[in-house]
């Protein structure tokens, strides 16, 4: 017990020791030469940032990707919950079959309220190909912020499901 203690106050010692010794030889990370850093060749500056593309030429897809989601078989829960800025509205709802990924909540009219009511449907790319498996399995989440100037104007949130909706009074 007695060498154990003394080996690890020596080496305590030598360690702490080390830090005097960082730009001699005996540092071992001094052993294989010291790295030196140096701007690239032709670039100066803000030109410098290896983030941005050398290319100004930016592709973008003119076109718009067409969402190809089914609606979920039956919306089981809606939750309305408020922020600062306004409220979250949580989904929650059950697919036929377990797989479904993507979840979204579609508004329709673009979100706007409609007579005093906002619409969403829940939907889902679900595959046709997996089995049915348990609730818990098959249970999906979705969530949709609402800004408080559209809340003010909103009486019904309803969300509608492919054999169910639920309507929730803000």
């Amino acid at each position: 017990m007695r060498k154990v203690v003394a080996i690890l106050v020596i080496s305590s010692i030598v360690l702490s020791g080390c830090s005097r010794l960082r730009d001699s030889r005996l540092n071992p990370g001094n052993w294989f030469g010291g790295g030196r850093t140096a701007p690239v060749a032709g670039t100066t500056g803000a030109e410098a940032n290896p983030l941005i593309p050398k290319t100004t030429r930016i592709r973008r897809k003119d076109r718009k990707q067409i969402y190809r989601g089914t609606p979920v078989d039956q919306v089981t829960s809606v939750i309305v919950e408020p922020t600062t800025a306004g409220a979250i509205i949580r989904v929650t709802g059950v697919s036929l079959q377990q797989g479904a990924f993507d979840v979204r909540l579609i508004a329709d009219n673009k979100g706007e309220p409609v007579n005093g009511g906002l619409t969403y449907r829940l939907m889902a790319l679900q595959p046709t190909d997996t089995p049915q498996g348990q609730v818990r399995q098959r249970t999906l989440h979705a969530g949709q912020f609402v800004s408080n100037h559209d809340l003010a104007v909103t009486q019904t949130i309803r969300v509608i499901g492919a054999r169910n909706e639920r309507v929730i009074k803000p």
